[in-house]
């Protein structure tokens, strides 16, 4: 759980997080609320069933896989995070996306926990693209065959929930 030790309106020392839900100054009454912020992930087949997969540049998790996708931004919807998202990573926005489903994430980030619901939403691209990596967040691209359970644990996945959500999405298509 994310610590304060001190108070960011009165500066006092008497900061405290009951549940971890919200923390508390007794010296002024101020409340801050720990919710929880959304994110968003794509799965994208090719015309062979193959999953593009990222592997990431940079911290959480950097050199583990991951689907396209990110936080979705003030004032934005999921559905134009998911477009927005795809389009920073690898060039390319989808011509479709269909929701898949949800799961709660850690995201741990330079000693700070951020809890997430992260969105998924199974991806369609446009025929023939090419896709251009952002250097920045993504060290390369691939595609990579996910037919069972087993293919998943196999799979360098950075972040729990698209292991969980990969389980439902292979357990519809079946």
């Amino acid at each position: 759980m994310n610590d304060f030790k001190f108070c960011p309106e009165c500066g006092g020392r008497n900061v405290s997080s009951p549940k971890g839900r919200k923390w508390l100054c007794a010296d002024c009454g101020f409340e801050l609320y720990n919710n929880v912020a959304c994110a968003v992930g794509l799965i994208i087949k090719n015309k062979e069933g193959k999953i593009l997969l990222e592997k990431r540049a940079r911290e959480p998790r950097r050199g583990f896989l991951a689907f396209p996708g990110g936080f979705v931004d003030p004032d934005e919807t999921a559905e134009e995070a998911a477009f927005r998202e795809c389009f920073e990573e690898i060039g390319v926005k989808p011509a479709s996306l269909c929701y898949i489903g949800s799961e709660p994430n850690t995201y741990e980030f330079k000693a700070i926990t951020y809890k997430t619901c992260d969105l998924f939403f199974e991806a369609v691209l446009p025929a023939d693209v090419e896709l251009k990596i952002q250097k920045s967040e993504v060290q390369a691209v691939d595609f990579v065959k996910i037919d069972s359970e087993d293919d998943i644990e196999k799979t360098p996945l950075a972040f729990e929930s698209a292991k969980k959500i990969l389980k439902l999405w292979l357990s519809a298509k079946n």
